[in-house]
């Protein structure tokens, strides 16, 4: 059976037991502080364990694409030499939310891979382990599933602490967890290796194929275990493992899909065996980056752009050592997206970008390791002794990217060992800094205040409404409020919309008989809207009735931006291309602010081109149509999930313009008909980071106000150059083209001027050991006219040392040079030093030229006076 046959037969044996199949969430973990990467097929379902979220569904099964190459599950160090590692891996899966447990859940997995119908897997081959004190697992499996009891293997507290057990599963330090077994295929006593909980565990004769976790526990930071909602289930097979075991290889690497990458690797670069641990890193490495990519992560030095970038690199470094001479790596994608692109589309839609990135990303690692090695080179002709220095080995890699395994390749030629202690103090000095400032830590459970039950939002349809207080929360303690007090009110149900997808959320006003509380924002926890804000007037409490009236003005503005930023999304994907995906957005009622995907800066002719179509949709005054459905249903339309953004299985679409110009999933709150949005106007395009652009755009009243403002300038420069708006153009370039002249003029006469002071101030000259010195102050000169005046003064000087300073708005500027005859003797570089510290500054330069300033005037005289003095006692 093959790879993509097998994770099919995992997903329809799933749905005949009452399943749904619920598609792969994004490889970047929607509204999860806690998690760099999506690491388990339980991610997407963190919130519904924990009884935060409902679905409409309490059985899902999916194969789910997981990346471990940062943050608490990391195996990019192991990748390529060892059978089973990957970055990239499918995580195939079966979940119960709150539906069934431990004996069903048990029953499907026996099923599943003994049943001939499904993998028909040998009964005596499949070993069990259970957690220590799971006694019911433990009976299910003996007594009604009937393995026998030696082959059934209780795991305890392992790994140093309490719950630590390769038999108790943790997404992280906090959140869902609980007990779990585990099943285990003997490949035979042929294969090294004992069964697990043996100190010859970590063989390969027994390996784990399935993970049967009993979700109980929700752990906090503090390590207690509460009690979940409803005890769940989250399953786990490794597709690439049960591949391996059903095609009989013992390594991941020999199943049909990676030995299919392997031999294009190989082919991309000459024939290399597909055997090489090197080959097997840049075939694991292609999944990990193209699909993290076509999830919206780009390249970058920090969070999960760094990491992406140590992938690429690793990568590219593995390359190099099997003979790459250029940029190899991005041609693998083509390959990839042949053997994927059916299960996964978006590698299909995104396949050019994601060429385009990896190799730059190369091309720019080639760069990279030329600098490094010429730095290296510095270092080595100033090395004592025959080590180079930890922090010689650690500069190069994190400064330059610069592989250890390469600096030590070239120190072995040398005959020149590495200082690996240095090396990995410096290297724990860096990993402390970055646990300390890691975003990805983060205490799930103390994200934000937890309410039970869920607020209706009213929204789309209503502006106001009479509505019940469920909660009122005072410096985070329900009670009731008393005038003056900032408090956080639940409502039962809301017109007010809360913080999400970008768009702010609503302000407006509480009130009641006696009683007024001003929302100034609205934002979400779980299912329920929280009206942030200050009790005016009266008395808050739960069970009062309120009118709650958003501020509407505010909300219809909020409204124009936010579907223009919906076009506007179609728009660049138009102009641009269809690599374009957004990165982030911000909708308040003032402007709209948009983040995308582009690699290069955006020209103002297609800047253009994207505001002419917008307005053009705009124009077109077409209905905004709204619809609710599931998300296959969706996606069949063609509708774009925004970034950060995190779906249900029933999802709102939101189509507008002409032929269904805009196509998106979303839960904001948008304008009836294109037309309302009135006017669209760019403000601003820039970049933001690597690979990421952003726009800023005004629309209705606001865009106009910009329109306005825009021609006042242009009438208020046109004024000042004595033109009209209509001729601003030519009277500004006649402006500049009689500026330039001038400035040739000026240059001219400060020439003139150098020559003369040169003439000047080299019969000041005094004799130091042989060398005239000049050292002398020049009243209202530039740092340009003190660099040609000097230039002056050495060719009239023969052989000697200049020193000259000016004062402009409590600055001191400071040139020095040496004739190159002297050069020998005093340096300018070391002068300039010296001199620009008397006048509190700083300096330096060759040893002809150099230059410096300083922030004290009052002492620039006596510095001068003692050149002389300083030439006398540094002459070599």
């Amino acid at each position: 059976m093959k790879t993509a046959e097998l994770r099919q037969a995992f997903l329809d044996f799933f749905k005949k037991q009452g399943h749904a199949i619920v598609p792969s969430s994004s490889l970047v973990p929607a509204d999860d502080p806690t998690l760099l990467f999506t690491n388990a097929g339980m991610n997407q379902f963190k919130d519904v364990f924990l009884g935060r979220e409902d679905r409409d569904y309490t059985r899902a099964t999916t194969s789910q694409k997981c990346v471990r190459a940062g943050g608490k599950h990391n195996d990019l160090e192991n990748v390529g030499y060892t059978a089973r590692h990957h970055t990239f891996f499918e995580m195939l899966g079966n979940f119960s939310f709150g539906d069934y447990f431990k004996r069903e859940a048990i029953n499907f997995a026996w099923t599943f891979l003994t049943g001939k119908e499904n993998l028909g897997l040998p009964e005596e081959k499949l070993w069990v382990t259970v957690y220590a004190s799971d006694d019911e697992a433990f009976d299910i499996w003996n007594q009604e599933i009937g393995v026998p009891a030696e082959r059934i293997i209780r795991i305890g507290d392992n790994k140093g602490a309490p719950y630590a057990s390769d038999n108790f599963w943790q997404m992280g330090d906090t959140g869902p967890c609980g007990p779990c077994t585990e099943i285990f295929y003997d490949h035979g006593p042929d294969v090294a290796g004992g069964p697990p909980g043996s100190p010859e565990e970590d063989g390969d004769r027994y390996i784990e194929i399935w993970n049967v976790v009993f979700m109980q526990y929700n752990r906090q930071a503090d390590g207690e275990m509460l009690p979940l909602p409803k005890p769940s289930v989250d399953t786990g097979m490794g597709l690439e493992r049960i591949t391996a075991v059903l095609q009989g290889v013992h390594s991941n690497y020999e199943i049909d899909l990676m030995q299919a990458l392997l031999k294009a690797a190989s082919d991309i670069l000459g024939g290399v065996p597909t055997t090489e641990a090197s080959l097997r890193v840049v075939a694991d490495h292609i999944r990990s980056c193209a699909f993290l990519i076509a999830d919206g992560v780009m390249p970058s030095n920090e969070g999960r752009g760094f990491v992406l970038r140590r992938i690429i690199r690793r990568a590219a470094r593995h390359g190099n050592k099997l003979g790459a001479t250029k940029p190899f790596f991005y041609r693998l994608t083509n390959a990839l997206v042949e053997l994927m692109g059916d299960a996964y589309p978006q590698l299909v839609s995104s396949q050019k970008q994601i060429e385009k990135i990896l190799l730059q990303e190369e091309e720019q690692f080639a760069k990279t390791l030329d600098n490094g090695l010429r730095l290296l080179e510095q270092d080595l002709a100033q090395l004592k002794g025959t080590e180079i220095p930890g922090e010689t080995i650690f500069t190069l890699y994190d400064t330059y990217g610069f592989p250890v395994d390469l600096t030590n390749d070239i120190a072995r030629e040398r005959g020149l060992t590495l200082d690996y202690e240095g090396y990995e103090k410096a290297m724990e000095r860096q990993r402390e800094m970055a646990r300390g400032a890691s975003k990805f830590g983060i205490d799930y459970n103390a994200a934000g205040m937890k309410f039970e039950g869920k607020t209706e939002f009213t929204g789309y349809e209503h502006i106001d409404g009479h509505e019940k207080i469920r909660t009122v929360v005072v410096n985070g303690t329900e009670k009731a409020a008393e005038a003056g007090d900032e408090a956080v009110v639940v409502l039962e149900r809301t017109p007010f919309y809360a913080e999400s997808g970008g768009q702010v959320g609503d302000t407006g006003l509480l009130t009641w008989s006696g009683g007024r509380f001003k929302v100034t924002d609205t934002r979400k926890e779980g299912e329920n809207h929280l009206h942030i804000g200050t009790l005016i007037e009266g008395e808050l409490f739960p069970g009062l009735e309120v009118d709650a009236r958003i501020d509407h003005a505010r909300r219809e503005r909020t409204k124009k931006n936010h579907s223009a930023t919906h076009l506007l999304h179609a728009a660049l994907r138009r102009v641009l291309g269809e690599h374009v995906s957004q990165k982030g957005s911000l909708v308040d009622p003032d402007k709209l602010r948009f983040d995308f995907s582009h690699f290069e800066p955006v020209t103002p002719e297609e800047l253009r081109e994207i505001e002419r179509q917008v307005n053009e949709q705009i124009l077109e005054n077409t209905p905004v149509q709204t619809e609710i459905t599931d998300m296959e249903k969706a996606q069949e339309k063609g509708a774009m999930a925004l970034f950060g953004e995190k779906y249900g299985d029933v999802v709102r679409v939101l189509s507008m313009g002409t032929d269904a110009y805009s196509v998106e999933l979303c839960g904001g709150t948008h304008v009836s008909r294109t037309g309302d949005i009135g006017l669209f106007r760019i403000t601003s395009e820039s970049g933001i980071s690597s690979g990421v652009r952003r726009i800023e755009a005004v629309t209705g009243f606001g865009a106009l106000e910009w329109v306005d403002e825009t021609e006042q300038t242009l009438r208020q420069a046109a004024k000042l150059v004595k033109g009209s708006r209509e001729s601003l153009i030519e009277k500004v370039q006649q402006t500049l083209d009689r500026n330039r002249q001038l400035e040739k003029e000026i240059d001219a006469l400060k020439a003139k001027l150098a020559s003369s002071a040169g003439s000047d101030l080299a019969g000041s000259a005094v004799d130091v050991g042989g060398l005239k010195v000049v050292a002398a102050e020049m009243e209202g000169a530039d740092r340009k006219a003190l660099m040609e005046t000097a230039d002056q003064l050495k060719n009239k000087l023969g052989e000697g040392v200049v020193v000259l300073a000016s004062v402009e708005d409590g600055k001191v500027t400071l040139v020095a040079g040496v004739t190159k005859s002297a050069t020998g003797r005093i340096k300018a570089g070391d002068l300039m030093k010296h001199l620009s510290g008397q006048v509190d500054g700083k300096g330096g330069g060759r040893p002809d030229m150099a230059q410096g300033g300083g922030n004290d005037p009052s002492k620039l005289a006596g510095a001068l006076a003692g050149i002389p003095e300083w030439v006398k006692n540094n002459l070599g």
